[in-house]
């Protein structure tokens, strides 16, 4: 609405677009993964942050959208976007089916049940061989394409793209729809009412706010926000596994909107930025770190431990220090130079 909005929205937009071609094909898959990432944190964000029912089964619903994609172009050969759509169709349809649950559960029983559907998830993906592959996993066939724009082969102003390239703006652009929806939704009465459960759901009920339309609602988006990532990540990998989507995911995801910002869009993007590209800069500058194991040698811990230890140490730095993440510290930098010279 300002001059200055107006400008970091042409940066942003301008940093986004030219991005793939100068960080390098390593950075580029990079950024894919964040952005797939930033499309399941968008929904855990949306039943977590914005109407406090907490979940551990956010891996369940990925595996859900991945192995959906699976059948859905290996079975019946939907083409783009309908895979995609039908994907998070049946995560929204297997979210409606657990949301009666948050009925009558809260707080830790709620986090206990949802640990319980990751369990069982994992022994469906493992044993369901003629759907998922079993621990072989299962390939996967699911292109991106629309008539001529096709994210293999891209091409812009006669100039073909690389796949990741293609990728990359495939998976930002679903990205910043899904965004925009969830802002919209949160701007409206639906919205208003997820908060207010979050806040005290019985006061909600007494004002005539429906605790079974919004929670179980909160469920289906969130788990369809969820399976959409999971069909982008199958499209992208190209084989998925029952072994990508165990609770250290959840765990994962958790940590992205912790970290990023509890309630808060931006930061769902932002938390699935920082915390897809930290491990990764960890393994790049693991071999000039004296406690790291390295390849072949003996002590020390390795970088996939390292990366495990660090996601607990950060939520439990972040709840701590800033429970509102990233995006609070963001919010509280510009306030100050917004009163400057009468800040403190």
């Amino acid at each position: 609405r300002s001059w200055w909005a107006r400008s970091g929205v042409v940066l942003i937009v301008t940093l986004f677009a030219v991005t793939p071609f100068v960080v390098g094909n390593y950075w580029t898959t990079v950024l894919i993964y964040a952005g797939i990432a930033a499309a399941g944190t968008l929904g855990l964000n949306l039943l977590t942050g914005f109407t406090g029912q907490a979940s551990l089964g956010h891996a369940f619903f990925l595996g859900v959208g991945a192995y959906a994609s699976v059948v859905l172009t290996s079975r019946f050969g939907l083409p783009f976007p309908l895979w995609l759509i039908g994907a998070a169709a049946i995560g929204g349809f297997i979210g409606g089916c657990v949301g009666p649950f948050a009925l009558r559960l809260r707080g830790n029983y709620l986090v206990i049940v949802s640990l319980g559907l990751v369990i069982v998830g994992q022994h469906v993906f493992e044993h369901w061989v003629s759907v998922t592959g079993g621990l072989t996993g299962t390939p996967v066939r699911a292109p991106v394409a629309i008539g001529p724009l096709d994210a293999n082969a891209l091409v812009l102003f006669g100039c073909t793209l690389t796949r990741n390239q293609g990728f990359y703006y495939f998976v930002w652009v679903t990205v910043l729809l899904l965004g925009l929806a969830a802002r919209n939704i949160l701007r409206t009465r639906p919205g208003r009412a997820l908060q207010a459960i979050r806040d005290r759901d019985l006061a909600a009920e007494v004002i005539g706010v429906s605790l079974v339309q919004y929670k179980v609602g909160a469920f289906v988006v969130s788990s369809a926000y969820a399976a959409c990532a999971g069909a982008m990540y199958a499209s992208y990998a190209r084989y998925v596994s029952p072994l990508d989507f165990t609770l250290f995911l959840s765990i994962q995801y958790i940590a992205m909107m912790v970290v990023g910002g509890v309630g808060s869009v931006a930061g769902s993007v932002i938390g699935a930025l920082f915390l897809t590209a930290l491990p990764r800069l960890i393994e790049s500058a693991s071999r000039s770190l004296p406690f790291i194991a390295q390849a072949g040698g003996s002590g020390g811990i390795t970088v996939f431990s390292l990366n495990q230890a660090l996601f607990g140490v950060l939520i439990i730095v972040f709840l701590l220090a800033e429970p509102l993440g990233i995006i609070e510290l963001w919010r509280r930098l510009k306030r100050y130079f917004l009163a400057w010279p009468f800040s403190y």
